[in-house]
């Protein structure tokens, strides 16, 4: 059961359908767009496999860049697709990124302040690999949520990497782990883009979380 309806899972498919586009690169926030629709964010450690993520909602390959160097989104990046009513935000991956200390201090400076201060944004979705579940540096962008008050909702990456019968127990250690943190949506969604696996119910939180 994927606890959205039907009709919500074919609208957010025909919403992701459409051709999705790239806005801009935010380096500081005097770069951010007019506030003018909801906005929902993707975060997670690098290289957990966010862009690979946000390319699979959107069925386009070269939207999010990828990269086997972790650390390469060194801004906010934003999309949207003409009749999205809200804008998909890449964050900078966090915890280890191949550049100097005072550049990647000023990355979180700006990403907290963001996660801080932006009213239009509805939810952000921690990408957690399946592998290796809540890390310590995961740890601090929850907390970091739990302060802003912002919802966040756990997506748990690569899971066809898992044996099937360990899914379901991973999933539930990490809603476990989840239910001591205040700002936190209270499901996990499982997904794997190598598989095409969860990708349809992200889509309709994602879509849901908009419209809240």
């Amino acid at each position: 059961m994927s606890g959205f309806t039907d009709e919500e899972l074919k609208h957010a498919e025909w919403l992701f359908a459409q051709s999705w586009y790239f806005v801009r690169s935010v380096p500081t926030l005097e770069f951010l767009p007019d506030a003018d629709r909801m906005e929902i964010a993707f975060a997670g450690r690098s290289n957990v496999g966010k862009s690979s993520v946000i390319n699979g909602l959107v069925n386009q390959h070269g939207l999010a860049r990828t990269s086997n160097t972790p650390g390469r989104t060194q801004e906010l990046n934003y999309f949207t697709a003409a009749p999205a009513p809200f804008y998909i935000v890449d964050l900078p991956g966090y915890g280890y990124a191949k550049a100097p200390k005072e550049k990647v201090d000023a990355w979180g400076d700006v990403l907290r302040d963001y996660l801080r201060g932006r009213v239009t944004l509805r939810r952000v979705f921690v990408l957690i690999d399946s592998r290796h579940g809540i890390k310590p540096v995961d740890h601090e962008i929850l907390e970091l949520l739990d302060e802003a008050a912002v919802t966040y909702q756990a997506v748990l990456t690569k899971i066809d990497k898992l044996k099937p019968p360990a899914i379901p127990k991973v999933i539930e250690a990490c809603e476990t782990e989840l239910k001591s943190h205040a700002a936190a949506f209270p499901v996990a969604i499982a997904t794997s883009t190598a598989k095409h696996l969860g990708l349809s119910e992200l889509r309709a939180a994602v879509v849901g979380a908009a419209a809240i």
